[in-house]
């Protein structure tokens, strides 16, 4: 794992964004897997503006989320298809058919979580995933626990996942109890990663991953045995380390 320190969080989505159009330059069919939350939105700004102002396209892109609530329709605003057109996709050339999330209202769950793992690797797999960290470890939804031999699969939430995401909901009880997720035998296939971690909130996270064991009870340590991973993270998410 690299550790690429920023100062503050504007150079942390700076510095992954010009990392990811490099990546786009070298190849402009590339396969990016992306993550909501609030520590990519910055990067997002990062690669519209680069967008607006250098023409970047990403007209050849597909993109693949890490994940999905289970039971918000697609157009409501607290879904991450919602999140992603808004916060990236209609700011950018990429054809919307090449932007690919789970469907967390298909009627069969399970089917819609074989079709998506089948799906990513009929495209080739993905050359570049974004990751954030949850504060108890979580990468995309996978909580402590999670096997790290999963596929795409649904997962209950955690209650403290479920806190940490109410800041989006008009209260906790709004937040959905299950989500469908990559699993992390997925995110490990992809073949270069990116984890941002950002925050005093993070921190500890941060240094767990860094200085402790791999353990499912912990589902980001999994990523010291991927061969390329690069982290993102700033001055407050490093205090601990």
């Amino acid at each position: 794992m690299k550790l690429i320190q920023t100062f503050d969080y504007a150079e942390l989505s700076q510095q992954a964004a010009e990392q990811i159009i490099s990546r786009i330059k070298r190849k402009p069919s590339l396969n990016l897997g992306l993550a909501t939350g609030s520590t990519p939105t910055g990067l997002y700004q990062e690669l519209i503006k680069d967008h607006q102002q250098n023409k970047t396209s990403y007209k050849q892109i597909n993109t693949f989320n890490l994940d999905e609530y289970i039971g918000i329709p697609k157009k409501d605003s607290h879904s991450y298809h919602y999140f992603m057109c808004e916060k990236l996709f209609k700011h950018i050339d990429i054809p919307l058919d090449q932007t690919h999330i789970p469907d967390g209202t298909a009627r069969l769950l399970d089917e819609e979580c074989t079709r998506y793992e089948q799906f990513i690797q009929e495209h080739g797999g993905i050359d570049l995933q974004i990751l954030g960290i949850g504060q108890n470890g979580h990468i995309g939804f996978n909580e402590p626990g999670t096997s790290f031999d999963s596929r795409t699969h649904i997962i209950d939430l955690a209650e403290s996942t479920r806190k940490a995401n109410s800041r989006f909901f008009a209260s906790v009880d709004d937040v959905p109890l299950q989500a469908i997720t990559m699993g992390i035998a997925s995110i490990m296939d992809s073949k270069e990663i990116f984890l941002l971690v950002s925050g005093h909130a993070k921190a500890e996270a941060l240094a767990r991953l860094i200085n402790g064991d791999v353990s499912e009870d912990f589902p980001a340590s999994v990523l010291k045995k991927h061969p390329n991973v690069s982290i993102f993270a700033d001055k407050e998410a490093t205090a601990l380390l």
